[in-house]
């Protein structure tokens, strides 16, 4: 639920639209001053000013009041960007409505908030705004131009004045909503992958700490060993006690000897512990869905006419990354499959490939082209269960997925079996000297 709040929640800094109010302010004062003064355009300059006066006094208090705000909510930013469109179209209809150059400024508070506002926001604002260019196009007080008895213009010029301004206000604000979502969606997939990886990650601290017991553990086992020894000796030998002394001793023994390869591992690694078969990973990632009389089958050999040494099953570095990539993928294919889940790898000279299958309903057309994109989920076509109240998924689990074995390495391809078959597959390649550890050992 925490990164759905990240592509909902206002992006818009307070001290951003007080500055723009302000600029707002200073644009509109040097409009109407130009007009009135400059030009000598009769309109009613006393309402305008009053107009532009309250924006500024609005602009104050709002800056006082919420000085220690930074981030404004949606509700307090589209009530700003309302009283901005509000104000707007009032001085519009003061001078010349719909066909003052100007009108055009009512898609600035739309695109504004579909950058950085809400969806549910931005829908209201554009709502207003076209309730306001409806009113100033065709009831407003028409400037004096220079013509004698002023400028009429046909209802067809003020029409598609009308029709121009409400496809900028769609245009620009899809734009900015497209652009600024894609951003936060983004930014919330790689917020899950950290906050998904952050568990693995704590596995290596472990080393340290392995380090750290050895170390400090290491100076009182010394001590029990060296005091054992010297009861042992100082026993006699039909003395009953001098066995349990004997078994003191060995056992201070075996804990440094425990410590100390705990402390080679902190330091050095151990190959055994930090590498494991395709095959064991394998058993790994489906272990805990075998656990739930899930119907999981593994198969791994070599591709037919493979040459030794090529034959020999490869042996790969533990990659949290892959391990949690490919437990989330066969978790998926559990969840949609209908009696069984396969999982298939096999290896030549060249490529480790491994094939992640169901025979579930398959990959709908339309995921496909999407698929692997963030928040992109197959689990609302579910229905739901008894015990939920409906069938929802983040869709950041396969694209978080394909991201990590990407990373690793992997070409990942997916898709729907042929008929007669069924369900949907996953297949990932590996170039084998990258990731195969024997492999590497025996060219080198």
């Amino acid at each position: 639920m925490a990164h759905r709040e990240i592509i909902t929640r206002s992006n818009l800094r307070l001290r951003t639209i007080v500055r723009l109010r302000w600029i707002a302010v200073a644009g509109q004062l040097a409009a109407v001053f130009f007009v009135y003064f400059w030009l000598e355009f009769s309109f009613p300059i006393l309402f305008t000013l009053m107009a532009i006066a309250l924006s500024a006094v609005i602009n104050v208090v709002v800056h006082n009041l919420f000085k220690n705000i930074k981030m404004v909510t949606n509700q307090l930013g589209t009530w700003m960007l309302a009283y901005d469109i509000v104000q707007l179209a009032l001085l519009l209809y003061l001078t010349g409505g719909i066909l003052n150059p100007f009108a055009s400024l009512l898609v600035a508070p739309i695109a504004i908030s579909a950058a950085s506002l809400g969806t549910r926001s931005t829908v209201t604002l554009s709502i207003l705004a076209l309730l306001a260019a409806s009113l100033i196009s065709f009831d407003y007080m028409p400037l004096p131009w220079y013509t004698a008895g002023g400028l009429v213009f046909p209802d067809a010029y003020r029409l598609g004045n009308w029709v121009s301004l409400i496809c900028a206000m769609a245009f620009i604000g899809f734009f900015s909503w497209r652009i600024s979502n894609e951003s936060r969606v983004m930014s919330a997939a790689l917020a899950a992958t950290e906050a998904t990886l952050a568990r693995e990650q704590k596995l290596s601290a472990i080393d340290g700490l392995a380090a750290a017991a050895a170390h400090g553990l290491g100076t009182p086992l010394s001590t029990i060993f060296l005091v054992a020894k010297e009861l042992e000796r100082e026993l006699p030998q039909e003395s009953p006690m001098r066995e349990d002394i004997s078994l003191i001793r060995s056992q201070a023994v075996r804990c440094r000897e425990i410590l100390q390869s705990l402390s080679d591992v902190g330091s050095h690694g151990d190959f055994w512990v930090e590498t494991s078969t395709v095959e064991d990973i394998l058993e790994e990632v489906a272990q805990p869905l075998k656990a739930l009389d899930e119907n999981i089958s593994v198969k791994v050999g070599p591709k037919a006419e493979t040459m030794p040494p090529y034959d020999k099953e490869p042996v790969i570095y533990r990659n949290p990354g892959i391990i949690y990539a490919l437990g989330n993928i066969v978790e998926n294919a559990v969840e949609f499959s209908k009696s069984h889940t396969e999982l298939n790898a096999e290896w030549d000279a060249h490529t480790i490939r491994l094939e992640i299958s169901d025979d579930g309903p398959g990959f709908s057309s339309e995921l496909l082209k999407k698929l692997g994109e963030p928040f992109v989920s197959t689990r609302a076509t579910l229905p739901a269960r008894e015990d939920e109240e409906e069938a929802f998924g983040m869709g950041l689990g396969f694209f978080i997925s394909k991201t990590l074995l990407e990373r690793s390495g992997a070409e990942m391809e997916f898709g729907n079996r042929r008929a007669p078959g069924k369900g949907a597959y996953v297949i990932l390649e590996w170039p084998r000297k990258q990731i195969d550890i024997g492999l590497q050992e025996t060219s080198t």
